[in-house]
C-alpha cells in the first residue's frame, strides 16, 4: 500500500513541534529538540509510517531504525538522513508484510555526540503494535492456478457473517481489481462469512490480496498464477499396411500334351468291322 498522510496529522505534528521549539528557548541556548512520530497500531501487511521533525543543525545525520521490541542484532529496516537547512520533516515508511503480530520499536539513533544536545522533551523512540488479524481469513481456493482458470478468490472471514468484505488485488504492475466490495453468505455453523470472487489476470506471476472489513484491515493473501499448459494433440505416425500374397511359383513353360498318334474315328471304326465278321461267321457254322 502506498504512503498516506493526512493533512491534519502532518499540521498537528508541525505545531507540536514548534510548541516544543517555544518551549525550549526558556532553556539552554546548547539544547536541541528531534520529535519522532509513530501511529500507535497498524495492521501487519500496511506500512508503519513514522516521521521526523528537529532544529538540529543542517548537516546533522542520524539512522532512524526498526527492530521488534525484543531487541534483535539485525533490524528490520533502517535509513539515513541528513538535516536539511530548511528544517522539512522527513518520512519514513517501514514495510511490515510478513512480520508477526506484537509490539515493535522504532529508533532515532545517532553516530556522533548529537545526542547529547538534545533536550528533555525530545521524543527518540516509540514502541507501535503490529495487528495481526490475517488469521481471520480462510483461503478454500488453490494457492498456485493456471493463467486460464485464475485468479478464483474463495474462503471465509471469520465471525463476518452476511456483512461483507472489501477485496483489492495487486500484481507486479499495480492494480488488478478493486478494491471492490463483496457480499458474504453466513455460515451459520460458524458465523463466518463466505466469500467467492474471479478477478481476472492477463500474465502469469505473484498476486496478492487485501482484505477489509468495516473494522479495518484484515490481512493478504498471496497467490501464484503460472502459465497455461494446454497439451499439443498427440500425432499418430501413419502405418503402411502391406498385404502380402503367397508367392506362386509358376513354371517358366507349360507341359505339352502328347497327342495319340491314331485318331479314335478309324480305331472305332475297324473294332466295329471285327465284330460284324464275327457275328457274320457264326451264322455260318
Amino acid at each position: 500500500m502506498g504512503m498516506k498522510w493526512t493533512l491534519e496529522s502532518v499540521a498537528m505534528k508541525r505545531i507540536m513541534f514548534i510548541a516544543l521549539c517555544l518551549i525550549s528557548m526558556t532553556g539552554p541556548a546548547s539544547a536541541y529538540q528531534i520529535y519522532l512520530w509513530c501511529p500507535e497500531s497498524v495492521q501487519v501487511g500496511l506500512p508503519l509510517n513514522c516521521s521526523v521533525d528537529s532544529n538540529l543543525p543542517a548537516g546533522t545525520t542520524f539512522d532512524m531504525v526498526f527492530y521488534q521490541s525484543v531487541y534483535l542484532e539485525a533490524p528490520f529496516s533502517h535509513r539515513s538522513f541528513v538535516i536539511r537547512e530548511d528544517h522539512a520533516t522527513m518520512y519514513q515508511s517501514f514495510d511490515t508484510k510478513g512480520l508477526p503480530g506484537g509490539f515493535y520499536k522504532v529508533e532515532v539513533r545517532f553516530s556522533g555526540p548529537e545526542e547529547g544536545k538534545l533536550s528533555s522533551d525530545s521524543v527518540t523512540l516509540r514502541v507501535p503494535e503490529l495487528i495481526d488479524r490475517s488469521g481471520e481469513i480462510t483461503i478454500t481456493s488453490p494457492g498456485s492456478q493456471t493463467l486460464d482458470e485464475a485468479l478464483r478468490i474463495e474462503g471465509s472471514v471469520t465471525r463476518l457473517g452476511n456483512k461483507g468484505v472489501d477485496i483489492e488485488v495487486r500484481g507486479r504492475d499495480g492494480f488488478v481489481f478493486g478494491p471492490q466490495y463483496i457480499s458474504t453468505k453466513v455460515d451459520f455453523r460458524s458465523g463466518a462469512g463466505v466469500f467467492t470472487q474471479r478477478a481476472a489476470v492477463t500474465q502469469a506471476g505473484t498476486y496478492d490480496v487485501y482484505f477489509r472489513d468495516a473494522d479495518g484491515y484484515i490481512g493478504m493473501k498471496t497467490f501464484s498464477v503460472i502459465a497455461s499448459t494446454t497439451p499439443s494433440p498427440t500425432t499418430v505416425p501413419k502405418t503402411t499396411v502391406v498385404t502380402s500374397r503367397p508367392t506362386t511359383s509358376v513354371p517358366a513353360s507349360l507341359p505339352t500334351t502328347t497327342r495319340s498318334p491314331l485318331s479314335p474315328v478309324p480305331v472305332v471304326a475297324v473294332l466295329t468291322g471285327v465284330g460284324l465278321l464275327a457275328m457274320s461267321m457264326a451264322r455260318k457254322h
